[in-house]
């Protein structure tokens, strides 16, 4: 597997997408185009993901969408289960303490959707636990003995319960962002058309809370002008300039939020839009690297991060068509 410049962690990480009759299609697609585009944009695929339902076989939405599963195994192997929420949230598919359980034992994260974490916090959480607001009313009218949180996400130990709906994009960039760079996570959003990243401690959208991409209005003006000037970039010391920041205050927004300095950011950027145009335009490369403020040295600057040179992924792009 080809080195990142980054500490970032090389290893795929696997996903088992737990679904019930009558999962939340949304909710489904949000988490698989993450996880999808992610493996576009980065270097090496991160990820991988099967579907899983407790006995197999095909399994319907609640818009009638149907996907194929395989059943969860006796001894689950994923990194991370997601279990997609239905719109029944009694359903006897969603009681699932004991398979919870078998993931957690061995390591994974499992994250339970909507009406999945309605189901187990009334049967095995507390009030510090999240789901959608509709399933917290619901809570409340069986005469739950507390109140559930109503963040987007709330996080366990190896348990997080989340809200579901459009907030399981969130969640999937929050997750994807533990394993693969800040500029490619911001990519990934970038091309979901994506614009506010809310973290878990976000309020769901009816609290009227004010959200930013970032959670810091500065990082997001900053992140903005980048965007604004990918072909001709903008020298890191007139941004800060223009933001009223010293560089050293804009370098530490930067490492904390991303893990790394506003000028790799940058130039990160510059490179997951030189991928898409390579990979979706039929511009040329020398075309393509003065798009992405890449004048000089395009070439090598493409092969140092993801690994090859941009006429061998052309190369192989056009020979897939050809097949």
């Amino acid at each position: 597997m080809r080195t990142r410049s980054d500490n970032l962690p090389q290893t795929q990480q696997h996903f088992d997408i737990l679904v019930a009759p009558g999962y939340v299609l949304l909710e489904l697609a949000s988490l698989v185009e993450v996880l999808r585009l992610a493996n576009r944009v980065c270097p090496t695929p991160p990820f991988t993901y099967a579907y899983r339902s407790l006995k197999g076989g095909p399994i319907s939405s609640s818009s009638e969408a149907m996907v194929q599963t395989d059943p969860v195994p006796a001894q689950p192997k994923a990194d991370y289960l997601f279990v997609i929420g239905n719109s029944d949230p009694d359903h006897p598919d969603l009681s699932l303490g004991r398979v919870v359980s078998s993931y957690t034992f061995r390591g994974a994260k499992v994250f339970l959707l909507a009406e999945a974490a309605s189901r187990y916090i009334n049967e095995h959480g507390t009030g510090d636990m999240a789901t959608h607001w509709e399933n917290a009313s619901f809570l409340r009218e069986r005469g739950a003995r507390f109140e559930a949180k109503l963040s987007i996400a709330t996080e366990q130990g190896a348990v997080v319960t989340c809200a579901g709906m459009e907030a399981t994009t969130d969640v999937a960039l929050a997750v994807i962002g533990r394993h693969i760079s800040g500029p490619a996570k911001m990519t990934v959003a970038d091309i979901m058309l994506h614009e506010n990243i809310r973290d878990f401690s976000s309020m769901q959208p009816f609290s009227g809370a004010k959200l930013t991409a970032t959670g810091d209005a500065r990082l997001d003006q900053c992140i903005k002008l980048m965007q604004a000037n990918i072909e001709d970039p903008m020298p890191i010391h007139q941004i800060v300039e223009s933001l009223h920041l010293s560089n050293r205050s804009l370098e530490r927004k930067f490492k904390t939020f991303f893990g790394t300095t506003p000028n790799g950011f940058y130039r990160e950027m510059r490179l997951a839009k030189a991928n898409n145009l390579l990979l979706n335009t039929t511009m040329s490369v020398r075309e393509i690297g003065l798009a992405c403020g890449f004048p000089n040295g395009f070439s090598s600057v493409y092969k140092s991060f993801f690994g090859v040179t941009p006429f061998v992924v052309r190369r192989e792009k056009r020979a897939a068509i050809q097949r």
